[in-house]
């Protein structure tokens, strides 16, 4: 029988109150907790708690022939905490099937992979500790933020101690090759992979409902029909999405969570595939090919790039900035300082300032709490400046070993904290705006 894994990426992240509603430099508390409340206590309902229900009646039912991996982020665990308890404890319910694996991925569902081995290498080992805690199980299989993948992330990995990773089956790693083998890092090849099928993970993830695709509607019985037609040579089909896909994005109404139960069902009756995990597919397959990844890739649009999340310069001149106070915070012990520079960290901050309207436009939209990318830039930058400041001052009073002074990087960042911080970073965002503006408009359908 050939290999099913099935995954779900569970994250929240903490939204940002408005600029206008704190003083840059006297108030210091950042996030919009009614907003934040509201929106997981919807999705808790919605999505959560339903469709944990429906898998963990799966294994009920079904024992060792159902499994699932989730990678939760340590700032959805912390919202589940605050706002939905429940939630943690449907997870837990889950993890004591021991049917269920959990993956190591960033703390934050952030991109300093790409920029801070230091930090990445911090969080990861934050967010282990958090599963451990939690579920009383250690992640030995690892999945980067939004599958961002490279030779050189590959490489920081399997430092970690970590042989397994998750990415993209993007068409410019694979070339002609299908995404449904067991891979291995070229330059580390120690590190196996797992490449997601895009095409039958998006079927369900963003076509499941739209009445104007020509598979619409798409059945359980429909789905394992494509699956059957899968090479009988291919040895795995990875399937990983968003968990919101389950009634959030896509509405209950819409038949997802019968969809959700009846597709495992059809597939284990069948005896063509078997449900297995990353880590135990690993141990029973062979990388049939090593893969060589200079350039980071990940699992977001067509372009299957960053540049969702870095992709022009109100992202790139937030992310160089949030960066300049890494070598501080990489010593500091202030616990709310260390708590806002994982929230300010998460890659959600950057992907609601993209300007890409195209083809991917409306799935950018459709997760954006802002009217406007530049309002987005705004309202990061001001509440940057704000937590800059207090990076400073704590440097002031906590100066980093051998040194005397404050690092220049953030003594600079000063300027723009000033009273003026609004008027200053309008001057700062003006260029980027007159180079992207032509590429903004107002997106027309869902994808």
């Amino acid at each position: 029988m050939r290999s099913i894994c099935l995954y779900f990426q569970v994250h929240q992240p903490f939204r940002l109150r408005t600029y206008r509603f704190f003083d840059i430099g006297a108030d210091h508390y950042y996030y919009d907790d009614y907003q934040n409340k509201r929106i997981v206590r919807r999705i808790a309902n919605d999505c959560y708690l339903p469709a944990n229900e429906v898998l963990l009646g799966l294994i009920n039912e079904y024992g060792k022939a159902f499994k699932v991996t989730f990678s939760i982020s340590g700032t959805a665990i912390e919202q589940f905490k605050k706002y939905a308890p429940e939630v943690i404890e449907s997870f837990k319910r889950l993890a004591k099937t021991g049917n269920v694996e959990f993956l190591a991925e960033t703390y934050s569902h952030s991109l300093t992979s790409l920029n801070d081995p230091g930090e990445f290498k911090r969080q990861v080992h934050e967010h282990s500790a958090a599963i451990q805690e939690l579920f009383g199980v250690t992640p030995t299989a690892f999945r980067n933020t939004e599958l961002v993948y490279s030779n050189s992330i590959a490489g920081q990995v399997l430092e970690m101690g970590y042989k397994t990773m998750l990415t993209e089956g993007a068409k410019q790693l694979l070339g002609w090759k299908s995404p449904n083998f067991l891979y291995c890092s070229a330059p580390y090849q120690r590190l196996k992979l797992l490449l997601r099928n895009y095409q039958l993970s998006d079927d369900i993830a963003f076509r499941f409902s739209q009445k104007d695709w020509s598979e619409w509607p798409l059945t359980a019985e429909k789905y394992v029909t494509w699956l059957n037609q899968v090479d009988p040579k291919q040895e795995i089909v990875n399937l990983f999405m968003d968990y919101e896909t389950f009634g959030e994005h896509q509405k209950a109404e819409s038949g997802i969570f019968g969809f959700l139960r009846a597709l495992p069902e059809l597939l284990i009756k069948s005896r063509k595939w078997t449900f297995t995990t990353p880590s135990e597919v690993t141990e029973d397959l062979q990388p049939v090919a090593g893969i060589d990844c200079p350039h980071a890739i990940s699992w977001a649009d067509e372009e299957r790039d960053l540049t969702a999340w870095l992709g022009n310069d109100l992202q790139d001149d937030a992310f160089t900035s949030l960066y300049k106070s890494s070598e501080i915070m990489s010593t500091c012990t202030d616990a709310d300082l260390h708590r806002d520079w994982n929230y300010l960290q998460a890659s959600d901050h950057f992907y609601y300032m993209c300007t890409k309207w195209f083809s991917d436009g409306d799935v950018h939209h459709y997760f954006n709490p802002y009217g406007t990318p530049y309002e987005a830039f705004l309202n990061y930058m001001n509440v940057l400046s704000d937590f800059q400041i207090r990076v400073r001052e704590y440097a002031e009073n906590n100066p980093l070993p051998g040194k005397s002074a404050v690092p220049e990087a953030v003594a600079e960042t000063k300027i723009k904290a000033a009273p003026k911080a609004k008027t200053a970073v309008k001057k700062a965002v003006k260029p980027a705006v007159s180079e992207v503006k032509k590429t903004v408009s107002k997106p027309k359908n869902k994808k």
